[in-house]
């Protein structure tokens, strides 16, 4: 695998549950579907992709106020997809929100403006389905202050 690329192969051990495997030294993941369908062993598909944003949001985060060098430790991240139909009846994930939650209370911070400003820009999962998948994206303190959203 080259820097270029990410691969994963995927195994499927009964039904719906595959065991994905990643190259290099990555512990491999069980994903299962909930149950009817799956037996819920791992995550699904949905909640894969809903962690990727959260995780990629965060990451973004984490590496601007480090940039900058500010606080970038307690960072806590909820991330919510919302399930449903499109018109074609077909099962879709319609948005995600994300929630990030800053490990210390905005005073701690310099030019948070600005971080907060850019930080999105640079999450290579969020920018790459934003098109296609509403993200609404807010950022707190953790005296749980709205500083972005």
């Amino acid at each position: 695998m080259s820097d270029d690329q990410v691969a994963v192969t995927l195994q499927q051990q009964e039904g719906f549950r595959f065991l994905a495997q990643f190259p290099n030294e990555t512990p491999d993941l069980i994903t299962d579907e909930p149950a009817p369908l799956g037996t819920g062993q791992g995550p699904s598909p949905a909640q894969l992709l809903v962690t990727a944003l959260g995780n990629c949001l965060s990451d973004s985060l984490v590496f601007a106020l480090g940039k900058f060098h500010q606080p970038n430790d307690g960072i806590r991240t909820e991330a919510v997809g919302l399930l449903g139909r499109n018109a074609d009846n077909l099962l879709r994930v319609l948005s995600v929100d994300v929630t990030l939650h800053l490990g210390h209370p905005a005073e701690s911070f310099q030019r948070l403006e600005r971080i907060l400003d850019q930080f999105e820009r640079f999450c290579t999962v969020s920018q790459s389905v934003v098109a296609a998948l509403p993200i609404r994206l807010q950022v707190l303190d953790s005296d749980g202050v709205l500083l972005k959203g």
